[in-house]
């Protein structure tokens, strides 16, 4: 049994927000498995806020795939394409 690919998206609710979530749920695959975190709405736990300060997370919306903040987030918005090349959207 393969380990699935934990991709997690960090939001605030906002329109690039949206368009990244829809981006990454598109593209995911089987081997995927996506979470969203919407920071306003925080989480019960709380986890979420701790996974921004042990990711560095300053902007959003940010994806992290296998617990490193995806290239395509370091600098400018999500696109496909370097998604693809984090490993979303291929079954290993």
């Amino acid at each position: 049994m393969v380990a699935k690919r934990r991709v997690e998206v960090f939001t605030a609710g906002c329109l690039l927000c949206q368009e990244a979530i829809k981006m990454v749920r598109e593209l995911a695959c089987s081997s995927c498995e996506v979470v969203v975190y919407d920071l306003i709405k925080q989480c019960e736990s709380k986890e979420c806020l701790s996974k921004v300060r042990s990711y560095g997370i300053s902007r959003v919306p940010t994806i992290v795939v296998d617990g490193k903040i995806a290239e395509c987030c370091s600098g400018s918005r999500p696109s496909l394409k370097a998604l693809k090349v984090a490993g979303i959207g291929s079954l290993s």
